[in-house]
């Protein structure tokens, strides 16, 4: 009798024992999901970060040709006619700069053949990562203009812009 009566009490406890582990099977599949998905995003940014630290030469490159591109980009635009823009600047910029450039940016003297614009200085503000930024200033004999220039490097053309003020005169002979 005491021996039915520890198999009855064994197989109730080893029945509760085994309804309160299925019980948890759906919250065991749920964090193995999102141990996956940080597990992938770890390896993600890893492989990110590797690159970028296992190849500067790589990206030192990737920002000489693309600062390259960002001054011929502002030396086309800057002495090309306005109505020119559609065609000289296709390739070397997004639609929405050309669409900018020929709407809004155009500069109180006008770029024609009577002004000629230099591009003395070309900085990078943000060296990392696909954007690049770009400080850039064209000079001519009646005036100096400052934009912020983004340049993406996998699309290979100039995505976003922006002109600045220039307070004063700008000289790059000093």
């Amino acid at each position: 009798m005491k021996n039915s009566r520890l198999m009855i009490l064994a197989i109730v406890l080893l029945a509760g024992i085994l309804i309160t582990q299925l019980n948890q099977i759906p919250n065991l599949n749920k964090q193995l999901v999102q141990a996956k998905a940080t597990l992938k995003k770890v390896k993600t940014s890893q492989k990110q970060s590797q690159t970028i630290v296992s190849s500067p030469q790589s990206q030192q490159d990737n920002v000489s040709k693309s600062t390259k591109m960002v001054t011929s980009f502002v030396k086309t635009f800057s002495n090309q006619p306005t109505s020119s823009y559609p065609e000289a600047l296709k390739g070397l910029a997004s639609q929405k700069v050309i669409n900018e450039l020929t709407q809004t940016f155009a500069p109180s003297v006008t770029f024609s053949d009577k002004a000629h614009y230099d591009v003395p200085i070309v900085a990078i503000k943000n060296a990392w990562g696909s954007d690049l930024e770009y400080l850039v200033i064209a000079k001519s004999d009646a005036q100096s203009v400052a934009y912020t220039i983004t340049y993406d490097t996998d699309e290979k053309q100039v995505t976003d812009m922006s002109r600045l003020t220039l307070k004063g005169a700008f000289d790059n002979e000093k």
